[in-house]
C-alpha cells in the first residue's frame, strides 16, 4: 500500500510529542480490533488512509502488540513512518520488566520504541516505583540502551498524583482522561504541555461519554454539531497533542480522517454550542447541578462525591443514562482503574454539607444517585 506520507491528499496536522516525533491530531489505539490479525491490519490500513501515523499499544491489551506486529511486517512499513507507543505495567522487578519490554519488542518486530509508558500510575507506590524503584532502573536501562526514545505514563488517578508524576520530571509525556464532560484534569494536561511534554487524551469517545452513539437529547444539547465531533474539537483546541481512538472497523476512523487537519482554535459556532450545551444541563438540573468544585472531600467514607454527581449530572441533564450507568457500575470493581466505593459507602454524616458553596444536599443527591444508576456490576475492557 502506499504510505500516507507519499500521498499529499492524506497529509494529517502534526503536533510535539515531548522529545518525539511529532504525532497526527489522532492517534490509533490498537486495544480493540482484536478479533483477527486482519482485522487490526484493515484498521491500521485505514488508519494510514486518514494520515495518523501515532500508534499505541500495550501487553495488557491482548493480542494487539502480535497483531500490531504483524500488520507492520504484511505492510512493509518503516518504523521511520510511525511513532509507536506501548506500556509496562508498574510494580514489576527489573530483569522481569525488562524482559517484558524485549518481548514487546519481539512482537511488534522492532528494535526500538519511540514511546513506553508506565501503564498506570494510578496509586503512590506506582510512581514511587518508577521514580526510585526497579521502574527507574528499567527506564533508565531502556533510555541508555537505545531501546526507547522518550519515556512517559498513563494515569487514571487522582489530581494530586498526577501533578506529582508530571513534577517528578522523569516523563517526557502523559495519557490521561481529558474530556469535553469531564475537564477536571485539563489544568494538569496544560501544566505538562507547557513543560514541553506530549499530552494524549485518553478515550475522548467512548470513557468521555459513548459520544460514538449519543441520546438524541445530548445530539440536540449540541446542534448543530453532532457530540463527538464538539468533543473532539474541544479537546484540540485546547491544545492537546494527540486524541486516542480505539477503532474497532475502519467506518470508526470517520471522524479522525473529517478533522485530521482541523488543528485551530473554537469557531464561534463551536463555542456557542459548548456554552448552549452547559447551559442545557443547568436549567434541567436546576438547583442541584454539582460545580465539580471538589469542595466536598474528603469523605471520611472515601466516596468519591464529585465523580458521582457528575454522572448524576450527565444523566439528568443530558440523558446520558447508559455511559453514567456503566461508569458508576465500575465503582468498586476495577481495581486502582476507578473509583473504590458508590454512593451507597455514604452514611449520611453530613461533613460535607456545610464545605458545599451551592448548599447542595449532598446525601439525598447520592442516595438518589445510586437508585439511578446502580445495575450489575462492571469491569474493565482488560480484565
Amino acid at each position: 500500500m502506499e504510505l500516507p506520507s507519499k500521498n499529499p491528499a492524506n497529509t494529517s496536522s502534526r503536533r510535539a510529542f515531548g522529545k518525539g516525533p511529532a504525532v497526527s491530531l489522532f492517534t490509533l489505539g490498537t486495544m480493540r480490533a482484536l478479533g483477527a490479525a486482519s482485522e487490526l491490519q484493515q484498521v491500521l490500513e485505514a488508519a494510514l488512509e486518514v494520515g495518523i501515523n501515532h500508534l499505541e499499544t500495550a501487553p495488557a491489551y491482548g493480542k494487539s502488540e502480535h497483531y500490531l506486529g504483524l500488520a507492520l511486517s504484511r505492510l512493509a512499513l518503516k518504523p521511520k513512518e510511525l511513532v509507536i507507543t506501548s506500556k509496562i505495567l508498574p510494580g514489576l522487578g527489573l530483569v522481569e520488566a525488562k524482559q517484558q519490554l524485549q518481548r514487546s519488542l519481539e512482537r511488534l518486530g522492532i528494535t526500538h520504541l519511540n514511546n513506553l509508558a508506565v501503564h498506570g500510575i494510578n496509586q503512590k507506590e506506582h510512581l514511587q516505583w518508577a521514580v526510585e524503584g526497579a521502574g527507574a532502573e528499567l527506564l533508565e536501562w531502556a533510555l541508555s540502551e537505545g531501546l526507547v526514545g522518550q519515556v512517559g505514563f498513563s494515569s487514571h488517578g487522582n489530581p494530586a498524583l498526577i501533578k506529582a508524576a508530571i513534577e517528578s520530571g522523569l516523563f517526557s509525556f502523559a495519557n490521561l482522561h481529558l474530556h469535553l464532560f469531564d475537564p477536571l484534569r485539563l489544568p494538569l494536561a496544560q501544566m505538562a504541555l507547557a513543560r514541553g511534554m506530549g499530552v494524549l487524551a485518553i478515550s475522548p469517545a467512548d470513557k468521555g461519554g459513548q459520544l460514538y452513539a449519543p441520546p438524541p437529547l445530548l445530539q440536540q444539547h449540541c446542534a448543530p454539531f453532532h457530540p463527538l465531533e464538539l468533543a473532539y474539537r474541544f479537546l484540540i483546541a485546547q491544545g492537546i497533542s494527540s486524541l486516542s481512538l480505539g477503532a474497532a472497523k475502519a467506518s470508526d476512523l470517520n471522524w479522525a480522517q473529517k478533522l485530521a487537519k482541523a488543528d485551530g482554535p473554537l469557531t464561534a459556532g463551536e463555542s456557542n454550542a459548548i456554552k448552549n450545551l452547559q447551559q442545557q444541563a443547568l436549567e434541567r438540573l436546576g438547583s442541584s447541578h454539582c460545580g465539580q468544585c471538589r469542595e466536598c472531600l474528603p469523605c471520611p467514607n472515601q466516596v468519591p462525591i464529585p465523580e458521582l454527581l457528575r454522572l448524576r449530572n450527565l444523566a439528568l441533564g443530558h440523558n446520558m443514562l447508559s455511559h453514567a450507568k456503566e461508569r458508576y457500575a465500575m465503582a468498586g470493581n476495577a481495581g486502582h482503574w476507578f473509583e473504590q466505593h458508590n454512593a451507597s459507602a455514604c452514611a449520611a454524616c453530613g461533613d460535607c454539607v456545610p464545605r458545599c458553596p451551592l448548599n447542595l444536599p449532598i446525601p439525598a443527591l447520592l442516595t438518589e444517585t445510586h437508585q439511578l444508576l446502580a445495575s450489575k456490576a462492571g469491569r474493565r475492557l482488560w480484565d
